[in-house]
C-alpha cells in the first residue's frame, strides 16, 4: 500500500482526504448524478466501490431497504472473486474471517453386498480447487459481511460515498433526445421514517439496475427474464447442530438411495453449517410457496438423507425454500442490437436483475460482482472522456455470454443433483468443471477490448481474454516476495507489463529500455496521447516490468525513468514498478505461465484484470493501434 505521496499524514492510510462534503444521514437525493446505482446488493456495491475512487464522478446509490443488509443468503466466494477483493484492498480481512473450502467429499448409497442402500458411505474426497488455479482460496462468508467491507471502502474514499436507504423506484424514463447530458429521469418514493411517501426526482447520465430478480429497472427497459423452472423444490438452512457425520466441516455432496440429495457447506466461525436439501418434485405450474414447507419438514428430510448419521439441530439461524429455475435477459442494456450504431446505452442491469439460477453452483453473487467490475471502469472511462460512449456496448457483449454459460452449467449441475445420477459421474463432473466454479473460466472473445492471438505463443499460460493468472515475484525496490497480481488495484488504470527477455536488464539499447523510451517520448505513444497534461505518467496506464535476473544484480536507480518515475507534488520516486522472477522450481513466473524466456513479451491488462493483448516488446505499432480503437485524447 502506497501513501504519503503528496505529504506526510497520520492515521488510517485507507481514509483518503474528502473531495466532497460528507453526506448527512437521511439527506435528500441530489438533483443530478453521473451514475445512479439502484440496489445495494453485491453487484451494486461492487460498482459503487469501483466508481468511488473517481472524485470527479458523481455517483448516487439508492436502496429500497431502510438500512444495510444484516443477514445475506449468498455465502460462496470464488477464487476469482477473492482476486478481485484483493484489488479492492480487503481480501486479507475476508481470508481471516471466512471458512476456507479445502476439500469436497462425495457420499452415495451403500451398495456393498448385503446392504439395503438405506445408509450412505463416502465415495470420494477431492481438493475443492485445482492446484495452482489461483493464489486465492475458495471461501465461505455471509454476504452481509462482504457488503460491510464494500461500504467501508466507499465511506473511506475521497467521495465519501454512502447509500441513500429507504427509496422505492417509482418511475424511470429515458428521453429520446440524444443531446441531453442527463437523459434518464428517475423518481423514487421514500420509505424511511419521517419521510414516508415523499417523492424525489433525479436526472442521471447513466443508471444501473442492481436491484435483484424482482428488478424495477428491468421492466422500464422493456426487458424480462426468460427461461424455465425445473419444477423441483429445495430447502436451505443455516444451523448449529451436533452430529456424528464425519465430514461436517467439509463441503460435501450427499446422494441417498430414495430420499434425495443434499449439499453441505460449512460456514465461517467453526460451528455453523448450511445444508441444501432436495424436497418434493413440483407439479406443472406449481409454485413452492403453495407447499407450505416448514423448517421441521426440512430438518426431517435432511435426517433421512444423512442416515445412518444423526443431526441434532440446536438452532436455526436462517432457512428458506425455493424452486430451481434458470432465467436470462436478452440483453443487459437499453439499446436494441439493431440500434447499436445509432445509440449508446444509458441504462444497464447487472446481477440477478438480468440472470437467475439455483444457488448450488455458488456462482450467483460471484458472477453478479464480476458484471459490475466489468461495467464500472468502462463507465468511468466514458465519463472522464478517456473513451467514446460506444465502449459501453462491450458490457452486454461480454457479460451476456458469461451469463449464458452460467445458466447452461447451472442447469446441468442442478439436474445431476436432483436425479439418480451415478455418484461417480457427479464427482467426475465436479472435478472437470472446477475452473468454472472457481470463477476462472471466463474467456472474452476477440473484439474491441480483446486482441487477436497472433503472438499468444509468447505467453502461452496468459491467455488473451482470460483473467490475469498471478504468480510470485520479488519486488526489486525492497526485496518483497509477493504475488504480481497484488499490484493491480481496482483504480480504473490499464497495466502494461513488460516481461523482459533473458539478457534484458533495461539498458537504453535493450528491448525494455527502448519500449520505455518510446512510451515516454514518442508522439505515437499511448501514454503521451491519452495521459492528461500535468498528470503523473501512470495516471491512465501503469507500466511495470519483470526481469529474469537475480534482484541482487539489478539496481532500481538504474531503471528507465518510466519504471522509476517521479510522482506527486514533491516528485517522490515510485520504487514499486520493477520485479524479478524467482529462480525456484514451481515458483518461476516465466515457467509457470509459459512466457518466452529469450524474447519476453508485453502484456496488456485491462482495469478489470483481464488480459487484453500479448505482443512482442518491440511491436509498438500494434500497441498504439490497439489503444487507438477505444481511447480518446484528453481535452487540453
Amino acid at each position: 500500500m502506497q501513501f504519503h505521496l503528496n505529504g506526510f499524514r497520520t492515521g488510517d492510510p485507507g481514509l483518503l482526504d474528502a473531495a466532497v462534503p460528507t453526506q448527512a444521514p437521511g439527506a435528500a437525493l441530489p438533483a443530478e448524478a453521473d451514475v445512479l446505482i439502484v440496489g445495494c446488493g453485491p453487484a451494486g456495491l461492487t460498482l459503487a466501490a469501483q466508481l468511488a475512487v473517481f472524485p470527479d464522478i458523481r455517483t448516487v446509490v439508492v436502496e429500497q431497504k431502510t438500512g444495510p443488509l444484516q443477514l445475506g443468503q449468498a455465502d460462496g466466494v470464488a477464487c476469482r472473486t477473492m482476486e478481485m477483493f484483493e484489488a479492492f484492498g480487503f481480501a486479507h480481512h475476508i481470508l481471516k474471517e471466512a471458512y476456507w473450502v479445502n476439500e469436497t467429499s462425495f457420499w452415495r448409497p451403500d451398495d456393498a453386498q448385503g446392504a439395503d442402500g438405506s445408509r450412505i458411505v463416502r465415495s470420494g474426497r477431492v481438493p475443492d480447487v485445482e492446484e495452482g488455479l489461483s493464489h486465492m482460496p475458495h471461501v465461505i462468508l455471509n454476504q452481509a459481511r462482504v457488503h460491510d467491507f464494500y461500504l467501508e471502502k466507499m465511506a473511506k474514499s475521497a467521495t465519501r460515498l454512502v447509500p441513500h436507504y429507504g427509496r422505492r423506484l417509482a418511475r424511470l424514463e429515458r428521453a429520446p433526445d440524444e443531446s441531453l447530458t442527463h437523459p434518464v429521469t428517475v423518481q423514487f418514493e421514500r420509505q424511511d421514517a419521517g419521510h414516508t411517501g415523499e417523492l424525489e426526482t433525479l436526472s442521471a447520465r447513466y443508471v444501473v439496475g442492481c436491484d435483484g430478480a424482482r428488478s424495477a429497472v428491468r421492466p422500464s427497459m422493456g426487458l424480462a427474464l426468460k427461461g424455465d423452472s425445473a419444477n423441483h423444490a429445495w430447502g436451505v438452512m443455516d444451523v448449529l447442530l451436533v452430529t456424528d457425520f464425519p465430514d461436517i466441516r467439509l463441503k460435501a455432496v450427499i446422494q441417498s438411495a430414495n430420499e434425495g440429495s443434499a449439499v453441505l457447506i460449512p460456514r465461517e466461525g467453526g460451528y455453523m453449517v448450511r445444508i441444501y436439501v432436495e424436497m418434493d418434485k413440483l407439479n406443472e405450474d406449481e409454485r413452492v410457496a403453495g407447499r407450505n414447507i416448514t423448517i421441521e419438514q426440512l430438518i426431517a428430510a435432511a435426517r433421512r438423507i444423512f442416515h445412518p448419521y444423526t443431526l441434532d439441530v440446536k438452532e436455526v439461524a436462517w432457512w428458506s425454500v425455493y424452486e430451481i429455475g434458470q432465467r436470462l435477459c436478452d440483453r443487459f442494456d437499453d439499446v436494441r442490437p439493431d440500434d447499436n450504431q445509432f445509440h449508446a446505452p444509458r441504462v444497464f442491469i447487472a446481477g440477478d436483475a438480468c440472470h437467475t439460477h439455483s444457488p448450488k453452483a455458488g456462482q450467483g453473487m460471484n458472477v453478479s460482482m464480476q458484471d459490475a467490475f466489468n461495467l464500472g471502469w468502462k463507465l468511468a472511462a466514458v465519463l472522464q472522456g478517456r473513451s467514446p460512449a460506444n465502449l459501453l456496448h462491450t458490457y452486454t457483449a461480454e457479460r451476456h455470454a458469461v451469463a449464458k454459460e452460467l445458466i447452461d452449467f447451472d442447469r446441468e449441475w442442478a439436474a445431476m443433483l436432483s436425479t439418480s445420477t451415478d455418484p461417480a459421474e457427479v464427482q467426475q463432473y465436479f472435478v472437470q468443471h472446477g475452473r468454472y466454479t472457481a470463477g476462472t473460466a471466463t474467456h472474452y472473445q476477440p473484439a474491441l477490448l480483446t486482441g487477436p492471438s497472433t503472438h499468444q505463443d509468447l505467453a502461452e499460460g496468459l491467455v488473451i481474454g482470460t483473467r490475469f493468472h498471478s504468480a510470485p515475484v520479488v519486488r526489486l525496490g525492497d526485496g518483497k516476495l509477493m504475488q504480481l497480481g497484488a499490484a493491480f488495484e481496482a483504480d480504473g488504470r490499464w497495466r502494461l507489463m513488460a516481461f523482459a527477455g533473458r539478457s534484458d536488464t533495461a539498458t537504453s539499447d535493450s528491448p525494455v529500455g527502448k519500449l520505455c523510451r518510446y512510451l515516454a517520448e514518442s508522439a505515437q505513444s499511448p501514454l503521451k496521447l491519452y495521459t492528461p497534461a500535468g498528470a503523473d505518467a501512470d495516471a491512465v496506464m501503469d507500466v511495470r516490468a519483470v526481469f529474469q535476473q537475480h534482484p541482487h544484480t539489478l539496481a532500481i536507480t538504474a531503471m528507465p525513468g518510466l519504471l522509476f518515475p517521479p510522482k506527486g507534488r514533491y516528485g517522490l520516486r515510485d520504487y514499486e514498478k520493477v520485479f524479478c522472477a524467482l529462480d525456484e522450481d514451481g515458483k518461476d513466473i516465466y515457467a509457470m505461465r509459459g512466457i518466452n524466456r529469450e524474447n519476453g513479451c508485453l502484456l496488456v491488462v485491462r482495469p478489470d484484470q483481464y488480459i487484453a493483448h500479448v505482443l512482442p516488446i518491440s511491436d509498438t505499432d500494434a500497441l498504439a493501434e490497439f489503444f487507438a480503437g477505444f481511447m480518446c485524447k484528453p481535452l487540453q
